[in-house]
């Protein structure tokens, strides 16, 4: 079985990957994207993840024309293994949120390829933001 497609089960106290989920000011509100149930959104990452990666809600990470953005930053091993965050916009969509979680229940960024889908909603932040978000 290849480092590419075993499924990644951490140990208590490894480093996992994380998932950062914006909830501010655009983000996570109905009135940016009145269509989709935020919370349940949230719960359901939540409950995918558990035990696989840590999954935290964040105010604002300043992509408001992007909303809902996630960005998965990659486990120690996924990092070493050359992974790095990828941040993901418009991600209003249960089928993408499914995507998320499988690409991380996977490994994640430098362990696992993203699923092609998630290509659609993936974009370069600022620096600055890159900078705030990683510090």
């Amino acid at each position: 079985m290849s480092r590419h497609s075993k499924k990644a089960t951490p140990e208590p106290g490894v480093a996992r990957p994380t998932v950062t989920v914006c909830r501010g000011c655009c983000c996570g509100t109905p009135a940016k994207v009145p269509y989709l149930d935020h919370e349940a959104q949230l719960t359901d990452l939540r409950a995918q993840l558990a035990g696989v990666a840590m999954v935290r809600r964040t105010d604002c990470l300043d992509a408001c024309e992007r909303a809902n953005v996630v960005v998965i930053q990659p486990s120690a091993e996924g990092r070493k293994a050359g992974g790095r965050p990828v941040w993901l916009g418009q991600v209003n969509d249960p089928d993408a949120a499914a995507d998320i979680a499988a690409w991380v229940k996977n490994g994640g960024p430098g362990l696992a390829e993203a699923p092609g889908i998630l290509d659609l909603y993936t974009f370069s932040p600022s620096r600055r933001v890159r900078h705030e978000l990683e510090d």
